[in-house]
């Protein structure tokens, strides 16, 4: 990477999502005046193999929330509570979205229910994303066809807890 933050923080959690808190002014060396998700490449603790793409989420009042991914703190073999030293550049080039495909079971459970796609295209495309990124890693067809029917069920308004949230109102 080119000419990079460099931030030692701690690692936090929010709900059930790991994150290191950025400040608005190392966010605005970055880029100035950035209120969206800002993309950027990352280094967390020097590992010179392993540079990640992700959003800094907007906190509200100018800072970001820099969300670790469990794929990206095993790679770094840090948790919660952890001190990590990031390499953070502004990556331009970087589009976020949905990166694994839908399983076609869901598709066709989703395309059957009106109230449940509805839901589906209310969430956020990093909550989307998230879910996607999910049904890609279960590894049996009993587990997705499980988790398949857990997610309808949440989507069509009924409460419950998937994916580490409490969910009502199919959000």
């Amino acid at each position: 990477m080119g000419n990079a933050l460099r931030v030692t923080g701690t690692v936090q959690i929010q709900g059930v999502n790991p994150y290191v808190l950025i400040q608005a002014g190392q966010a605005a060396s970055l880029m100035r005046d950035w209120r969206k998700p800002m993309p950027v490449s990352l280094r967390i603790n020097g590992k010179d193999g392993t540079q990640w793409r992700t959003n800094m989420m907007p906190s509200g009042n100018g800072d970001f929330y820099l969300y670790l991914h469990g794929e990206m703190r095993r790679e770094s073999q840090t948790e919660v509570g952890d001190v990590v030293r990031l390499s953070i550049e502004f990556d331009d080039s970087y589009r976020n979205g949905p990166q694994h495909p839908m399983p076609e079971e869901l598709e066709r459970e989703l395309r059957t229910d009106p109230t449940a796609e509805s839901s589906w295209v209310k969430l956020s495309p990093s909550r989307q994303k998230e879910i996607l990124r999910y049904f890609s890693g279960l590894k049996s067809d009993s587990a997705r066809h499980r988790n398949v029917l857990r997610m309808m069920s949440v989507l069509k308004g009924n409460k419950g807890h998937w994916m580490g949230r409490d969910w009502d109102h199919g959000k």
